[in-house]
């Protein structure tokens, strides 16, 4: 089976581009939803991340989301250490869930992937990309957050053009181009593969 991920800035729309993929009957691993499930229900991860963050990580059997936000948010250190816990328990339940699936191909939706180097997995990769204002006005609205926040986990990112450098596919989430047409290129074409 071809395995492709999607990936993109914040705001960019991986999700939306995920979810069209979905109305196609394409499996979708979300890393990022799948990571949270495992950081409550891995008991080795679990342990490491209070070792590293404290008991307070996790707040009525529930990852407490702020505080860990809160404590990696400006420590680039504590960051790298959790995302070295995290990804490669990801990468493994990826794989495990990618050779139970029947569909000619499936995607790995991930924020971090080529960060991660999760994409080494994978036998293409699209990007979406979208304007920088779009992609702000889009997280002010969904986060409820004000732009100077939204710009402040940009800054964090890997840029547009630093992804597109690993891209086999663009995605462009413009408002202008048609979304649709463009998955459904992709999608005839990787089932032709």
């Amino acid at each position: 089976m071809i395995k492709i991920g999607i990936t993109g800035g914040i705001g960019s729309g991986k999700t939306t581009v995920c979810s069209i993929f979905q109305y196609l009957s394409v499996p979708v691993y979300n890393a990022d939803y799948e990571a949270k499930k495992l950081m409550v229900n891995d008991k080795n991860l679990r342990k490491k991340i209070i070792a590293l963050l404290g008991t307070d990580s996790y707040k009525n059997d529930e990852l407490n989301r702020q505080f860990i936000a809160a404590q990696i948010f400006n420590d680039q250190e504590l960051l790298t250490k959790l995302n070295s816990y995290v990804h490669p328990i990801v990468k493994q339940d990826f794989i495990k869930w990618s050779s139970k699936q029947k569909a000619p191909y499936a995607i790995y939706e991930a924020a971090l992937m080529i960060e991660s180097e999760s994409y080494k997995l994978l036998d293409k990769l699209i990007v979406v990309t979208a304007p920088m204002e779009l992609r702000i006005d889009r997280v002010c609205q969904r986060d409820y957050v004000d732009p100077d926040k939204v710009m402040e986990r940009i800054r964090n990112q890997m840029s547009q053009e630093e992804m597109l450098m690993y891209a086999d596919h663009v995605i462009t989430n413009d408002g202008k181009i048609s979304l649709i047409k463009q998955v459904v290129e992709l999608h005839l074409l990787y089932k032709s593969l």
